[in-house]
């Protein structure tokens, strides 16, 4: 009896250690630790949304791959662009955003590299790389609009250089993205146009498809102008969710040349 009542008490300890050192669950969202998706927005928060730690983590599991694109992609994009970013979905952050907020995560951050297609030869492919620095703006966007799409609302990319195998010239690839595509002027004139979309280019940054804006004759001359390329030495693409990617030969400018004009950038 003696032995049996020593157990209990025992059994009885242990158990309350066992209940003791059980983790807490937060009610947000029922999981524990890490996995907890409260925990994560602070993580990241305390770490500036660092991207190449945001990626690792999506990568981990499906778990984390969903949180990532529910809640931790569009909160990366909103605390390192919110001026583009409130432009871009409206009066809500919080809500959808054509082609997902991962996308345009990916757009804001990684240079897609570029390759040869039917407008553009390249002697070989350049490829991608995360940006160490990016500058969005409107103004530049503007440049890449025809005239009776001068009110659409379009943030490019400045160019990312890349050495390109032989002659004087080097590669640009640049990327952009449209608020609200669906609804702007430049698709309604590809539509119109009846322009064909691309077979073998997707885009970089969601997966969808592409039109060639040389091949809709929709590249205004000020595009080359604002990428300091030769008129006919670029080609650049729109898939259907309203993001452009696109290369250019870039030629040596002087400083007079130069746009420095920051005033309406985001730079990520």
């Amino acid at each position: 009896m003696l032995l049996e009542g020593k157990f209990s008490v025992v059994q009885m300890n242990t158990n309350r250690r066992l209940r003791f050192n059980q983790p807490s669950r937060l009610p947000s969202s029922g999981e524990s630790g890490i996995e907890n998706e409260r925990v994560l927005v602070l993580v990241f928060e305390s770490i500036s949304w660092d991207i190449h730690t945001l990626c690792t983590i999506a990568s981990l599991s499906r778990r984390f791959c969903a949180i990532a694109r529910r809640i931790l992609w569009r909160r990366l994009c909103v605390n390192r662009a919110p001026g583009m970013v409130a432009a871009l979905s409206g009066s809500d952050p919080s809500g959808r955003i054509d082609g997902g907020w991962h996308a345009l995560a990916k757009l804001m951050f990684f240079c897609g590299g570029g390759e040869s297609n039917r407008y553009f030869n390249l002697s070989q492919p350049s490829p991608g790389h995360f940006a160490c620095e990016s500058r969005f703006s409107k103004t530049s966007g503007r440049f890449f609009l025809p005239k009776n799409c001068r009110r659409d609302l379009l943030y490019m990319c400045d160019p990312c250089e890349h050495h390109a195998v032989g002659g004087d010239e080097h590669l640009g690839v640049f990327r952009g993205v449209f608020r609200e595509f669906m609804r702007s002027k430049t698709r309604e004139c590809l539509v119109r146009r009846q322009a064909a979309l691309e077979e073998k280019v997707r885009c970089p940054y969601c997966g969808g498809r592409v039109w060639s804006m040389t091949a809709a004759r929709l590249i205004p001359k000020s595009a080359a102008r604002r990428l300091g390329s030769r008129e006919g030495g670029l080609e650049f693409f729109v898939c259907v969710n309203g993001h452009l990617h696109g290369t250019c030969w870039l030629i040596p400018l002087s400083t007079e040349e130069e746009d420095d004009d920051n005033s309406d950038g985001s730079v990520i």
